[in-house]
């Protein structure tokens, strides 16, 4: 017999078969875990435990977006330094939260869950705990892998346990893995110096009159690349290696300024929250615009487009030093890939010490780097084109990859394990690519929701309230079964199908799908973009569609929907007999009502007849 759903405990204490028992699990103490442990705990319910496998919370976040947008909505934050803060404000904000809500000891560091397997005879999840040794959680399974080959086992894992509960939610996210040192550049074994990802940044390494190589120039590689040469890492060159030019647009600006909004933003916003409440829907408003405007892919958008990639690439023009021209003016549709909002890389590119470069990594050696022969950008085949080809050879001292995460590998490395015994992934492989229903629920595995799963990331606006909004349907189902009206809840096999099949047809008529390259898309499949507006899902996910669902009521439950029906036909029987009265007293006729409101007393009784007899024993 399984356990109740409503506390943590341990069962079958003192045997070799004893297990704690969680009523909810969620893996991964980042924005959208700490974010669903809030709203448990305004539902009442803190009977939860969550799994993180790094030393710290706050997981992996995205960095480009308004920090006014970047807050839950359920707990803004007011007292932002500045309307884009650094990662150490953003954190201390997710802390908060943890505190605020009560919830920190509800965290499990250097826990990794490793994999999950559904119990049908018990009908629970059966989690496998991986605990770590401090500080291995932030690597990545690569380095995990390597540490384990050469210095054994325990170097990494320490001991696994298993645990059970009855509903899991993944918060793991989609930048979870970064991705390795490119399979296309050779010689990585003989590189002396280190070498380390942007999102695992080695603080040890001293940067100062070092010559350093970073791959490539996506969103994180803008944010580092300026301040290298400066205080505190003063290094002595700075060489960046770029595969294709990204849409470089504008960071917005704050109303009045920088210094002005740093002085008083946080002053209006907590004396007046209705201004700080404006501010964030206009922040809002203005992604949605990019969205009519970039995403969809018609003849009024490529206009729109074409006159906004104009103003860009004039921009960049006036920025920039003249043989980077050629180099950074993209050759595909803007939002076709990640755009990267900017107020600093464009200005550092003048910068004598920062070089960029299209040229490939031919040749690693063991204190330099060997580019070209050739391009990667503009076509090599170009003639007209003036960006270098002829082969160099670079120092070097330390190499950054700035080269993104294995964002198409969904829940990696976490292997799950449904209820006919198939795993997630070869599920997916089946059906053509990584999926799920409004990128929260799967067919074959109930009581399972992942936040942030496929295809929910908008690519015009905030992460933070895309997860938030899944987390509100998350709770929405969940409570059904917390308050033990359901047992199980698992998305129909149909839906789940029809859903995928329609965001994938409409993804063929965004600018996801316009021709560039990007990691939004792998072998054809795009599991990672949401074809329609923020808005769209908001609605979607503020009023699910239960006959999508298909869940298992509890006999409690299913009393409780005969008790509503009950209470539904009382409520007609009394409006009827209402009608019935104000008509009496102005014709005296009463045969016709009189048997409405029979009729009503009957079904009210064998409504109640029925409740009765569901009633244990």
């Amino acid at each position: 017999m399984s356990p109740p759903p409503d506390s943590i405990r341990v069962v079958d204490g003192f045997h070799e078969t004893a297990y704690t028992y969680y009523p909810i699990l969620i893996v991964g103490a980042g924005e959208s875990g700490i974010a669903l442990g809030a709203r448990l705990k305004e539902e009442g319910f803190d009977q939860f435990r969550i799994f993180e496998r790094q030393a710290g919370l706050g997981g992996t976040w995205w960095s480009n977006r308004p920090a006014t947008f970047y807050s839950f909505s359920f707990s803004p934050n007011y007292k932002w330094t500045s309307l884009h803060p650094e990662g150490p404000e953003i954190y201390k904000y997710l802390c908060d939260i943890c505190e605020k809500y009560q919830f920190v000891d509800k965290i499990q560091f250097h826990t990794d869950v490793s994999e999950l397997k559904w119990l049908n005879q018990e009908q629970l999840w059966e989690a496998t705990l991986t605990h770590m040794a401090p500080g291995t959680g932030e690597l990545t399974k690569k380095e995990r892998d390597q540490r384990i080959a050469h210095s054994g086992e325990k170097s990494v894992y320490l001991r696994q346990e298993i645990v059970r509960a009855r509903v899991v939610c993944s918060c793991a996210g989609g930048l979870v893995e970064p991705n390795a040192w490119p399979s296309s550049i050779p010689g990585r074994d003989t590189f002396e110096g280190p070498v380390f990802h942007s999102a695992r940044w080695d603080y040890g390494v001293d940067l100062a009159e070092k010559d350093v190589i970073v791959i490539g120039t996506g969103c994180s590689a803008a944010q580092f690349v300026p301040r290298l040469t400066k205080e505190p890492y003063n290094a002595r060159s700075v060489t960046q290696v770029m595969r294709t030019p990204p849409w470089v647009v504008p960071k917005p600006e704050p109303p009045f300024g920088p210094e002005k909004y740093a002085k008083y933003s946080s002053k209006v916003f907590s004396t007046v929250p209705l201004v700080a409440s404006l501010f964030r829907f206009m922040c809002f408003a203005r992604g949605e615009a990019d969205f009519y405007t970039l995403i969809d892919d018609n003849s009024w958008n490529h206009r729109t487009r074409k006159k906004l990639e104009t103003r860009m690439v004039a921009r960049m023009k006036k920025t920039v030093p003249e043989k980077y021209h050629e180099m950074l003016t993209p050759d595909y549709n803007i939002g076709c890939k990640r755009r990267i909002f900017d107020a600093a890389w464009f200005k550092s590119l003048n910068d004598p010490k920062i070089e960029l470069t299209t040229q490939p990594i031919t040749k690693v050696s063991p204190h330099s780097i060997t580019i070209g022969p050739g391009r990667l950008y503009p076509d090599p085949s170009d003639k007209d084109s003036k960006v270098p080809t002829d082969e160099q050879t670079i120092p070097a001292d330390v190499v950054v990859l700035g080269n993104g995460f294995e964002v198409t590998k969904w829940l990696h490395p976490l292997k799950i394990r449904g209820k006919d015994g198939e795993y997630m992934q070869d599920v997916w492989d089946a059906r053509g690519g990584p999926q799920a229903y409004l990128g929260l629920a799967m067919d074959g595995f109930p009581n399972l929701f992942i936040i942030f799963g496929p295809n929910t990331a908008t690519g015009h606006s905030s992460v933070i309230l895309a997860s938030e909004n899944m987390v509100e349907y998350t709770i929405k189902v969940i409570k059904k079964i917390l308050h033990g009206d359901v047992a199980l809840a698992e998305i129909k096999k149909e839906s789940e199908i029809a859903w995928t099949k329609r965001v994938q047809e409409k993804l063929k008529g965004t600018v996801f799908n316009s021709g560039c390259h990007s990691w939004y898309q792998a072998d054809g499949w795009n599991s990672t973009g949401y074809p329609y507006s923020q808005t769209d899902f908001t609605f979607r996910c503020m009023f699910p569609k239960w006959s999508d669902w298909d869940l298992q009521y509890t006999r409690r439950g299913l009393m409780k929907m005969q008790a509503r029906r009950a209470l539904n036909v009382l409520l007609l029987t009394f409006a009827v007999f209402g009608v019935y009265t104000l008509q009496q007293q102005s014709s005296g006729s009463s045969d016709v009502v009189q048997k409405y409101l029979k009729q009503g007393l009957l079904g009210l009784a064998g409504i109640v007849d029925r409740a009765i007899t569901m009633l244990p024993d």
